[in-house]
């Protein structure tokens, strides 16, 4: 293959190919039958989805950022209270948390894992918390309201430390909604349970997106609530349906957040490969992680906690001069992103929120310096060995890791 082939991102080409005469049955059966809306083909991808996940609920709906919505919304939170997540996450996180009538706030990220720290996560809510014997709940001391649930997100498919920040939130009352956008089939060791624990499984509840790019991605957008809390689950079926109880018996109000039967039945198919293209991710980790550490760099490659068994929905290295890097691999036509160079606290859309810079110095180190190296089950080794290869040769990644990563 020629050295001037381009290396793209993601290919999304192939395993739809591959899966192409399954995918045209599952588009036959619902013209066939007319079932395009709720039907078998949801019932049977919740109910599998689910069981993946190691939870007793799945409800399907139209994407990632309905699914933390509703999921927040049943799990009890109200207009008004604060939910607490990470800066550097999607601005969707936040979006769910305004659009239930929430206020995001946020704690700092783990240095290595990129996730919510819980060090940070308890210092919070010691210094920002106060308990009000009148409601048992517990109160911002500056803004008078509730601090209600918490937020981990489980970035680029790495486990966020499920174990201690489920303690402290046990021990402050608030809800836990997990963020598994990214983390598909992703495990985390519980030392309490002393067992493996899928993302998705070990909060109140928890959201995923089914965004054409993620490691089990739909044909078009989805996403899905996963919870053990019936109670969670029935009003999350009510939200994505107008507010339904039963055909036109509205018990709240709700949304239109229905996830579509053929995007649904294309997802089932997918689901049955998701264990092999996640193996796949976690082979080519491991083997970015050998070519860099041969070459020497200064570069520093993702850090995977023994408590974790991550699904790299993306490859996340930290460059010093990042953008001459990406121009660099640009030029030898290798594709890659950035996700994310401004962190959320840093964003227009939240600039009422009053943060500076400086307000959370490890996201904000952390996003001057990360690229998204290419990352699909697909990639080959050749074409490892070149990104790698142009990463390495270029004359920006010059630097001390130590100024990096401190």
């Amino acid at each position: 293959m020629s050295q001037n082939t381009k290396i793209p991102f993601v290919d999304l080409v192939t395993p739809h190919q591959e899966l192409q005469e399954e995918l045209v049955n599952v588009f036959k059966s619902a013209l066939a039958t007319a079932g395009f809306v709720g039907g078998p083909m949801v019932d049977g991808f919740e109910r599998e989805f689910a069981t993946y996940c190691g939870a007793k609920h799945c409800v399907g709906v139209n994407s990632g950022t309905d699914a933390l919505r509703f999921a927040l919304t049943a799990a009890g939170v109200n207009p008004g209270d604060v939910v607490l997540t990470v800066p550097h996450t999607f601005i969707a996180t936040a979006e769910a948390i305004s659009q239930a009538g929430a206020r995001p706030d946020f704690v700092d990220i783990d240095a290595h894992t990129y996730t919510m720290d819980p060090e940070m996560l308890r210092q919070y809510l010691q210094t920002q918390c106060a308990f009000d014997p009148a409601t048992g709940r517990f109160v911002h001391r500056t803004l008078g309201k509730p601090v209600t649930a918490v937020v981990p997100v489980h970035l680029y498919g790495q486990m966020a430390d499920m174990d201690a920040i489920l303690e402290l939130a046990g021990r402050y009352n608030l809800a836990v909604i997990e963020d598994a956008c990214q983390a598909h089939g992703a495990e985390y060791f519980s030392k309490k349970e002393n067992r493996w624990r899928k993302a998705g499984s070990m909060g109140h509840a928890a959201a995923f997106s089914f965004y054409p790019g993620k490691n089990l991605g739909a044909c078009g957008e989805g996403g899905a609530v996963i919870t053990d809390d019936e109670t969670i689950a029935r009003k999350a079926k009510m939200l994505r349906d107008h507010g339904q109880s039963r055909k036109y018996y509205h018990d709240i109000e709700g949304y239109n957040g229905r996830l579509d039967s053929i995007q649904a039945g294309f997802l089932r198919v997918k689901l049955k490969h998701l264990p092999d293209w996640n193996e796949s991710r976690r082979e080519h980790a491991r083997k970015y992680n050998e070519l860099f550490a041969a070459a020497a760099t200064s570069a520093i490659t993702p850090f995977e906690a023994p408590w974790s068994k991550a699904v790299y929905h993306l490859y996340i290295l930290q460059v010093e001069n990042r953008e001459a890097v990406q121009a660099d691999l640009a030029k030898e036509n290798i594709d890659t992103g950035i996700h994310y160079p401004v962190p959320l606290h840093l964003q227009k859309a939240y600039s009422s929120l009053g943060y500076k810079q400086g307000a959370f110095p490890v996201c904000e180190k952390v996003a001057e310096h990360i690229l998204s190296l290419p990352m699909f089950p697909g990639l080959s080794e050749a074409d490892q060995e070149r990104v790698v290869h142009a990463v390495v040769q270029s004359a920006q990644c010059a630097g001390p890791q130590s100024v990096l990563r401190a």
